[in-house]
């Protein structure tokens, strides 16, 4: 058998219409080796600016973002197929964490001073490590990106990033907009890279820190590599999150946000609701009314206003989840609505419910990333709490109902995610942290948080004259 050779160019596709938008070539070996070395170089000088110079770059990005948002937006929906609309939320929720970012560094960043017990005083301060380097996958193609530039920026470090190659045209475009804002060349640069180049950036010696959004078998080949390299990750790695539907929910408010919830972003978001559990004494009546508003969704071009679900983003990812469904037919779940392909052009999915899921399934225990719901029936609330539980994943889940200080106190109690959502849907909010726990990754992201993972928390020590 003849050895594969290496492939210097790809192509990214609509998943639209499935036509080529652009061709891209692989960098070359020199080429990684050149950024690497000007983004450490641009880094030494970026680490001693204040907070106030950094921020009124960061802030002049989130200017820029928004006076760019009609062409980032429907590049983004070309590239991966989100509903225009949600593309365009998108851009806002960019440009708010840059302002957030911008105005809370310095109170979230500023030094700290402590009693020393053996007397004297102790300064606690918090510096930037150096090159940060970012893996980021498709389905935010703007705010994956954002997310962890942003922060890392603030902090004093550089950045670099590798894409997925399905949204390379929106990573140039963004490398382009913190350019025309302002930003110093070599902060942020975009590696066109395959995955023998990227290990080999993990390995380099000026690269102090790899943070990942991906698969846990992805975060398990990261998490590696840099470990055997001694720097820190940062991964957040999807999950299968659970909603509970308690017996005092608010019905038509639990469909309509579930269905939300599932389908938002074409249903391709790692904290997305997708495993629904409602108590016994609720479950008919959700279950009906729920496939009911999930069968009229209307599938279709993500270009179109009327639009609720656009095409999946590659038709690999197409063909999985269709197979994860299948399999969890064969394995005794039911198809309630939707669960098969649609024919033509373009990667389409319909809205999808399976009904009578269970451990063993694909559906019960697998991340499916895109538009399929599972139902399953709870004997009561704590049958629920357990089954929310019962999964390897712990991103984050949510709880429908009108006892609010009881779910919080559940959220509070029981969760094993990082996060929880109660009478809405995962969505991130710049000023909450952000992540997971088990199979879901480590660390954190926004809250001010994200800004503390790649810093050095130095300890200086004043002792105290003794006469």
């Amino acid at each position: 058998m003849e050895k594969e050779t290496k492939k210097d160019k790809f192509e990214t596709i609509n998943p639209t219409n499935g036509k080529t938008i652009a061709s891209y070539q692989y960098m070359s070996e020199g080429d990684v080796e050149s950024t690497i070395q000007k983004s450490h170089e641009a880094f030494m000088d970026w680490r001693l600016k204040s907070f106030e110079e950094r921020g009124k770059i960061i802030q002049s990005i989130g200017s820029e973002l928004k006076n760019q948002k009609s062409e980032l937006a429907q590049l983004m929906t070309d590239e991966m197929g989100k509903l225009l609309k949600q593309s365009h939320q998108e851009v806002k929720l960019c440009a708010a964490i840059c302002n957030y970012c911008a105005e809370n560094a310095r109170e979230i960043l500023k030094n700290e001073e402590r009693e020393l017990l053996s007397g004297g005083k102790g300064i606690i301060t918090y510096k930037p490590l150096g090159i940060i380097y970012g893996i980021q996958p498709w389905n935010y193609p703007s705010y994956q990106v954002i997310r962890y530039t942003i922060t890392n920026l603030m902090a004093g470090n550089s950045v670099l990033l590798k894409h997925a190659a399905n949204v390379t045209g929106t990573a140039k475009l963004l490398e382009f907009i913190f350019k025309t804002a302002g930003l110093p060349d070599g902060l942020f640069s975009v590696m066109i890279i395959d995955h023998d180049q990227s290990e080999a950036i993990i390995k380099n010696k000026l690269v102090r820190g790899v943070t990942l959004t991906g698969s846990p078998e992805a975060g398990k080949i990261i998490g590696k590599q840099a470990g055997e390299q001694l720097k820190k990750t940062v991964l957040e790695l999807g999950s299968n999150d659970a909603y509970l539907v308690l017996h005092d929910a608010d019905l038509e408010k639990a469909v309509q946000l579930s269905v939300q919830g599932r389908i938002y972003n074409n249903g391709e978001t790692c904290i997305a609701a997708k495993r629904f559990i409602a108590v016994e004494t609720v479950y008919d009546q959700f279950k009906d009314a729920f496939v009911k508003a999930m069968s009229e969704l209307k599938l279709g071009d993500p270009n179109e206003e009327n639009t609720h679900l656009g095409p999946m983003a590659r038709k690999d990812l197409r063909e999985k989840l269709h197979d994860q469904v299948t399999e969890s037919v064969e394995k005794g779940a039911e198809i309630l609505c939707g669960g098969k392909p649609k024919d033509g052009d373009g990667y389409y999915y319909p809205a999808t419910v399976l009904g009578n899921v269970k451990p063993g399934q694909p559906a019960y225990d697998d991340e499916l990333f895109g538009p399929v719901a599972s139902l399953i029936k709870a004997k009561d609330e704590a049958d629920a709490i357990r089954i929310a539980n019962d999964s390897r994943f712990g991103l984050g889940g949510g709880i429908f109902s009108e006892d609010v200080k009881r779910a919080t106190k559940i959220a509070e109690t029981y969760f094993d995610t990082g996060m929880v959502f109660i009478n809405s849907f995962g969505l991130a909010e710049p000023n909450m942290p952000f992540g997971g726990v088990k199979d879901s990754g480590y660390g954190r992201e926004h809250g001010g948080f994200g800004m503390k993972e790649f810093v050095n928390a130095k300890s200086i020590l004043i002792t105290a004259d003794k006469k």
